[in-house]
């Protein structure tokens, strides 16, 4: 029963990961292309308010049930596809949480720009590139670290 809740809440975790990341990319890019700053700003909020909904938690559950169903299986962390998946978040994470720092620059220049009744400022953009330039390693090591918990050989299996 334990492994099965384990699973199920680990599971769960990616599957919001995954989900906010490609969504938040997804009305981040589709306000950006529609130049009207009130959206621009209202989805900058948004997307700061998601990560601490969804994947702020998903974050700190997929590691800790991870680990523990690994403790269940008796693995050592030094297994192949436990070692892949410890590495692929550690990558995720260190492109996440920058872009997660140049989220909150960007909610706050796009507010205050709404505020004032001005256009983005340049610094807007560049974080929005930077933003775009990683989270595309995060989110495909995301993609790929669960590939290899999907395809992984359980022992005895």
């Amino acid at each position: 029963m334990t492994w099965l809740v384990l699973k199920t809440v680990h599971v769960l975790g990616a599957v919001l990961f995954l989900g906010t990341g490609l969504g938040s990319a997804w009305y981040k890019l589709r306000a950006a292309a529609s130049g009207e700053l009130a959206v621009i700003a209202w989805v900058d909020r948004e997307v700061v308010r998601a990560d601490w909904i969804f994947t702020v938690p998903a974050g700190l559950v997929m590691p800790i049930t991870g680990l523990w169903m690994a403790s269940v299986l008796g693995l050592p962390w030094s297994t192949p596809w436990v070692a892949f998946g410890i590495g692929g978040y550690v990558v995720a994470g260190a492109c996440w949480l920058p872009a997660a720092a140049l989220q909150l620059r960007m909610r706050r220049l796009s507010g205050q720009a709404l505020e004032a009744g001005q256009p983005l400022p340049p610094a807007w953009h560049q974080a929005q590139r930077a933003w775009l330039l990683l989270g595309l390693p995060s989110f495909l090591a995301a993609v790929a670290t669960v590939a290899v918990m999907v395809f992984k050989r359980l022992p005895g299996a």
